[in-house]
């Protein structure tokens, strides 16, 4: 959809909370952003009173109250009044909120932030259910690792992928032995505690500015070539689980491709947001990701899985790519609810000027 965006937008800054599997820090997030918002406004030479628009993600189901999201601007300060919004949901989406605003004209910079605390549910499959069909499939509260089992399970007997490259994944985000992967029980067959996402506390931001205030912040922006998200059915029944059509659909538009597969050429680094190790293996067939792109180096969500701030973190993770001259190309993913259900794209280069 970016093709014919009047105005270009760039990400000029990206911080995050230290990953952690439990804070005491309050639901609101407000311990944890302090210090980032701090990092990211050192990064640009920013202030806030210098921020036209604000946007996060978070969840009241996860907080445990109404409008938890109102606490979180406690961070951004009183005064001066603001322009703010809000998603529930990752903050990826926020972020494409915030570029819509910025690309038409109705800002020249934006902050984007998510922030979640996983850690203070007391059953987070329960919490998490929540999300799915409420008449078929949340009155039986299955376990998101149970769900996503399905879906691995799908997978293998498809022969789309196998036990042995599932471990490969989680070798390489854990720096661990494939072989000694293999060897451990089961959580839930045919994944095991390495094949999915650690509960994890953090928060996230990244400060987008039009393209002239960009290049006004920083040397080398990571400029938005092209963003697009896509939603599945939410009935498990009714799609694929060995596929993504959503996140293939989103690329294809991001690139402005004329087929059906999205233009990839010049990617070398892909920061795919996938809580399974499967998922990995599945996108990176949806989306012709070759052996020679770098897929997450960051580690991404088997490491860490901040939630409503880790789809936000591929795309900071790309973007910083970019930024510090490593990479000319970039892909970022983020998803949404269960089984890759809701997905995201963003294609970020840098430019010369």
């Amino acid at each position: 959809m970016t093709q014919t965006a009047p105005r270009d937008v760039a990400v000029v800054g990206f911080a995050h909370a230290r990953h952690t599997e439990s804070t005491f820090g309050t639901t609101n997030g407000v311990e944890m952003l302090a210090p980032v918002f701090a990092e990211c406004y050192r990064q640009t030479g920013l202030d806030r009173t210098d921020i036209d628009f604000w946007c996060s993600g978070s969840s009241d189901y996860l907080a445990g109250r109404a409008f938890s999201f109102i606490s979180a601007v406690d961070t951004i300060g009183a005064m001066p009044p603001i322009s703010e919004s809000h998603v529930e949901m990752d903050a990826a989406w926020a972020l494409f909120e915030a570029y819509l605003k910025i690309a038409s004209g109705h800002a020249d910079t934006a902050l984007v932030y998510g922030f979640g605390k996983a850690s203070a549910s007391a059953d987070l499959d329960t919490t998490l259910a929540l999300q799915l069909d409420p008449y078929t499939v949340t009155p039986l509260w299955p376990g998101r690792h149970h769900i996503a089992a399905l879906q691995a399970r799908a997978g293998i007997d498809a022969g789309r992928w196998s036990e042995a490259e599932m471990a490969a994944v989680a070798a390489r985000a854990h720096s661990r032995d494939a072989a000694d992967l293999l060897a451990e029980p089961y959580i839930a067959d045919p994944l095991r505690r390495h094949d999915c996402a650690p509960v994890t506390d953090g928060a996230g931001a990244i400060i987008l500015a039009s393209g002239d205030r960009a290049r006004e912040l920083v040397s080398n922006p990571a400029y938005i070539s092209g963003i697009e998200h896509i939603a599945d059915s939410a009935e498990f029944g009714a799609r694929d689980l060995t596929d993504s059509p959503s996140t293939r659909a989103a690329a294809v538009r991001a690139t402005g491709a004329t087929g059906d597969r999205p233009d990839l050429g010049g990617v070398t680094v892909a920061e795919l947001h996938t809580q399974y190790s499967h998922q990995e293996l599945l996108l990176r067939s949806v989306l012709g990701i070759s052996d020679d792109v770098a897929v997450t180096p960051s580690g991404g969500s088997l490491v860490a899985d901040p939630l409503f701030s880790a789809g936000l973190e591929r795309i900071g993770y790309a973007a910083t790519d970019i930024l510090d001259g490593r990479a000319e190309r970039a892909l970022a993913h983020a998803t949404s609810g269960h089984l890759l259900q809701q997905n995201l794209i963003c294609f970020l280069e840098g430019r010369t000027a």
